[in-house]
């Protein structure tokens, strides 16, 4: 089954960007990632709680920290953002607090200042776990500063998230499926998956314009990730983004139209797809015929598929479908009948 029941969560997010990165990575142009170049100060932090707070949605807020190398800022200013988030924390208004960083930017004294404040939640930018990929593409740390990082990240008490870049320079597939292996075992609570953007400004974007770098093509990336999204959920680990954020400064400054907006919608999609003839084969149905299929209510957009393009490709082998909603049906499975006859396809 793909991804498991949520609770309505969200982040209250503040971006750090390249403050107190000691790295320029081929592919970082954090200031058109995140659409901003603006540090946040303590003001900035309680405007976006309350705002939050005081919106007529209402959800389990954890206040979040990301676009930069949140530990390795400078320490008074990340200890001041921190106390102004930890007031809330201790209130009860939000859950908890989230950081993302990089893996050697953790050792115990860092985790314990991040444990006094009320940190729950730690994200470290593995981004591969090939090393000859992470020396590529200037990481300037190994996959073992991974392990030993979400090592101790676990014993400490916090949750882990791990961050996983496809299509880097110099990976594969095949790399990038290892990496995704390699993530399973060390059992992180949650997963962000970044299919690489070539962004101009970047040591990636020259690399592309001089030739030597190719980047994925849409079509590729969405047959990976859809099998990363299933990889991780088989093994119970939320996938809890999968595609950069839309910004009008990304898509100004991409080099290789390989972003899409709605691209875990795409990734979903296919997993869908694929999900259903894989039954129809299984059951002797090719050519056609009108089947019922039953879907979770929550998987009927992503079984029509984006702009119908699932209903368009099932027609296409002479099949025509009634899509009925069914919440007996687990998430990302479905149950086909055969409206001819009755017959009704195993799960």
């Amino acid at each position: 089954m793909i991804g498991k029941s949520r609770t309505k969560k969200a982040n209250i997010a503040l971006f750090v960007p390249l403050n107190g990165c000691p790295h320029r990575c081929s592919f970082c142009d954090q200031r058109t990632i995140t659409g901003t170049a603006y540090q946040p100060t303590e003001e900035d932090v309680h405007n976006a709680v309350k705002t939050a707070l005081s919106s007529k949605q209402k959800y389990d807020y954890e206040i979040a920290f990301f676009g930069g190398s949140f530990t390795a800022i400078d320490r008074n200013y990340m200890e001041r953002l921190l106390s102004a988030a930890y007031g809330y924390v201790k209130s009860g208004q939000v859950g908890g607090i989230r950081i993302s960083t990089r893996p050697d930017a953790i050792d115990e004294n860092v985790l314990d200042i991040l444990k006094n404040y009320g940190v729950t939640a730690i994200e470290l930018g593995a981004q591969s776990m090939s090393d000859n990929v992470l020396a590529l593409n200037e990481r300037g740390h190994d996959q073992n500063a991974v392990v030993d990082a979400s090592n101790m990240i676990k014993q400490h008490g916090f949750s882990l998230g791990l961050q996983m870049m496809t299509g880097l320079y110099g990976s594969t597939a095949e790399l990038d499926v290892y990496t995704a292996d390699r993530i399973i075992e060390l059992a992180p609570d949650t997963v962000r998956i970044y299919p690489t953007v070539t962004l101009r400004g970047t040591r990636l974007g020259e690399l592309f314009e001089r030739g030597e770098y190719k980047p994925m093509p849409l079509s590729e990336s969405v047959n990976l990730c859809a099998l990363l999204l299933d990889k991780f959920s088989e093994h119970n680990i939320e996938v809890i983004r999968l595609g950069l954020h839309y910004s009008e400064e990304l898509k100004r400054d991409i080099l290789f139209d390989n972003y899409h907006p709605a691209f875990r919608e795409l990734c979903e999609n296919k997993i869908m797809l694929d999900r259903f003839f894989e039954m129809c084969e299984d059951a002797g149905i090719d050519r056609g015929g009108y089947l019922r299929v039953y879907v979770n209510p929550s998987c009927v957009s992503k079984f029509i598929g984006h702009g119908r393009a699932n209903i368009k490709r099932i027609s296409e082998r002479g099949l025509y479908v009634k899509t009925i909603p069914d919440s007996g049906v687990l998430p990302y499975n479905m149950r086909i009948e055969v409206q001819s006859g009755g017959v009704a396809i195993p799960k």
